[in-house]
């Protein structure tokens, strides 16, 4: 089902805790997907007891779309552990969100999603849900900030890196459609 999404300026949106399961099942709808020109490349290399891993930005010969590396139902189940759970609106219309869960002594957040509907990218919606989720996680006393992105999403991984978020390591299939992870992390 395809909803309008609201004539939105810059500023007027609003970041709030979600609230109820209407704004779960409104995240979810969002379209997740992305289009990149771009990835990050893992070349692995062993050699006897030594092994070298090197990532390298590649230029695609065409863009391609791809797909969330979580499905909806998966999205929905996992929600109701997170701990920080906030939504960009405008209106009564949700055009982004962002969730953390608190892991373990010592104050560690994990951002498992931030998320901007495809159709108002660009409009500081994801530096406002980010800004926020910082501002949480100082509130609530973290001492660090973890999170995980594909290595096809070049977007996002100029987003975080624009961000302050430096790279942690990786896990070769990761998710569930086999994508290898990146971890980036910052201190709060």
């Amino acid at each position: 089902m395809q909803t309008m999404m609201p004539t939105l300026k810059r500023s007027q949106f609003v970041v709030r805790q979600a609230q109820s399961e209407a704004d779960l099942i409104a995240c979810s709808q969002l379209d997740h997907t992305y289009t990149t020109g771009h990835v990050w490349q893992v070349d692995l290399r062993e050699d006897g007891d030594e092994t070298a891993v090197r990532f390298r930005v590649v230029h695609l010969p065409r863009t391609i779309r791809v797909s969330y590396p979580r499905d909806r139902e998966t999205l929905l189940r996992a929600w109701a552990d997170r701990d920080c759970f906030l939504v960009a609106t405008v209106d009564d219309a949700i055009l982004g969100y962002v969730n953390m869960l608190v892991e373990g002594p010592g104050g560690k957040g994990w951002v498992h999603d931030l998320v901007v509907d495809q159709r108002v990218r660009r409009r500081k919606i994801g530096s406002a849900l980010m800004e926020q989720a910082l501002r949480w996680a100082r509130l609530h006393e973290l001492a660090h900030i973890t999170l995980d992105v594909q290595t096809k999403n070049y977007p996002a991984l100029s987003f975080i890196r624009a961000h302050g978020f430096a790279f942690h390591g990786f896990n070769d299939h990761y998710y569930a459609n086999q994508d290898i992870a990146l971890f980036f992390g910052r201190s709060v």
